[in-house]
């Protein structure tokens, strides 16, 4: 792994981690530096996953929807930094979202995400569906925020898609029990996309972050789009593993993953195997998760049964974002570029890309001249929130250890009384 000098020695490899192809650095991509002195690998991989979410959020917004040869065709090539939007007239443009993706400009990717660090912040422990309706919910709906694809203050919620709005609609209009909100919404990626904080706090503990994520999402989502925010959390958490590679943090994925979900994974994981380079393995990894995903081949137009309940099914996101880090090797620039020229849904993807590599690398593993760009131009810190979280993971795993011991405690206290019980049958 590189970029974790200051990471302690690795302990033996997870048994229950599947086999996979190795770690293998794209070739010719420089080793990021390592973290100033003096940084500890939490917060330092901390800040690798959430600055790299968000940077690979705005690589790819502008891209969102389109093919890999419309992406080609109007940027002159493939995407290799900060684009301007698609679409130059940007909020009067037809048809299209009243926003201007591009020129560095972050997405509700990224506000979703940094919304969820705020309720931890809140918190400060575990969070489940009710934190989403008792304290996401009035941040999405109360408090004004800048929106970088507008240019304008406004309430998160209106920058929202119909899926996310779901949540003010079902939690704070409908009042539905928060575990079961997510019922009825349409199925996407929309509760995966901002998971990445779960896997922070859980950080090397994929089981736990896979249940907490499923809670959460509980209250945004179901089937399989739910699914996919447990094993975007899990793998996140993975990430942060002294010994994790690529191929390590996809096998606690599809030791995790359900259905459909881990199906895809899958075979998206075996297509990648052979390939060192996003260029080559842009149609064959669509092949191979094309038969798990419902939009179809048309993003824009999607089939009538897209984004329905299936047990068969996956959200193409995900598989995407693990296909191009083992193609890249779990180099940052790379897993994020071939995420970006991918297309489709490709802010999601390219922000769940850069959050994995950017937890196994750190933040040095992020082009400064891309994040320093991200942040101007989206008028946001993007360090901020990852120090805050990274000091509630902390407080976390302290309030963790403190809740074990006392149930170690009183276990043995019960098995000790069942020993004399059956000490004084004899």
């Amino acid at each position: 792994m590189t970029g974790t000098a200051t990471t302690p020695a690795a302990p033996p490899p997870d048994p229950a981690a599947p086999p996979g192809p190795p770690h293998r650095p794209a070739a010719g991509a420089p080793a990021p530096a390592a973290p100033p002195a003096g940084t500890a690998p939490l917060a330092d991989r901390a800040a690798g996953t959430l600055v790299g979410a968000a940077v690979g959020d705005a690589l790819g917004g502008p891209a969102e929807g389109l093919t890999p040869e419309r992406i080609t065709a109007r940027y002159g090539g493939r995407i290799e930094g900060l684009v301007g939007p698609y679409r130059e007239a940007g909020r009067t443009a037809r048809p299209g979202p009243p926003h201007r993706a591009g020129d560095g400009r972050i997405t509700d990717v990224t506000l979703m995400t940094h919304a969820l660090v705020r309720v931890y912040a809140a918190v400060r422990d575990h969070l489940d569906a009710y934190d989403i309706a008792d304290r996401l919910v009035p941040d999405l709906r109360d408090t004004p925020r800048w929106i970088p694809e507008l240019q304008a203050e406004a309430l998160l919620s209106a920058r929202l898609s119909l899926t996310e709005q779901w949540i003010v609609a079902r939690l704070h209009h409908g009042h539905a029990d928060p575990r079961e909100a997510g019922v009825g919404n349409t199925v996407t990626c929309g509760a995966a996309m901002y998971m990445a904080p779960v896997g922070i706090v859980n950080a090397g503990d994929p089981d736990r972050a896979y249940a907490e994520a499923l809670d959460l999402a509980g209250a945004h989502q179901c089937s399989y789009g739910r699914e996919a925010a447990g094993v975007f959390a899990a793998a996140v958490a993975a990430a942060f593993l002294p010994d994790a590679t690529p191929a390590s943090v996809t096998g606690h994925a599809l030791r995790l993953a359900k259905d459909g979900t881990r199906a895809a994974i899958e075979a998206v994981r075996d297509v990648a195997a052979p390939h060192t380079a996003y260029e080559s393995a842009l149609v064959p990894l669509r092949a191979a998760v094309a038969p798990f995903d419902t939009v179809g081949p048309d993003f824009r137009e999607p089939s009538l049964g897209a984004r329905r309940p299936s047990r068969l099914h996956a959200v193409e996101e995900l598989p995407i974002a693990l296909g191009m880090l083992l193609v890249a090797g779990g180099d940052y620039r790379a897993s994020v570029l071939g995420a970006v020229n991918y297309g489709r849904a490709c802010a999601s993807t390219a922000s769940m890309a850069g959050a994995l590599a950017g937890a196994l690398n750190g933040a040095a593993a992020v082009p400064a001249e891309w994040s320093a760009e991200v942040a101007r131009a989206s008028r946001l810190d993007l360090h901020a929130p990852a120090a805050e979280l990274a000091a509630v993971a902390r407080e976390v795993f302290a309030r963790d250890r403190a809740r074990r011991l006392r149930h170690e405690q009183a276990f043995a206290a019960l098995t000790a009384c069942t020993a004399m019980t059956e000490a004084s049958g004899r």
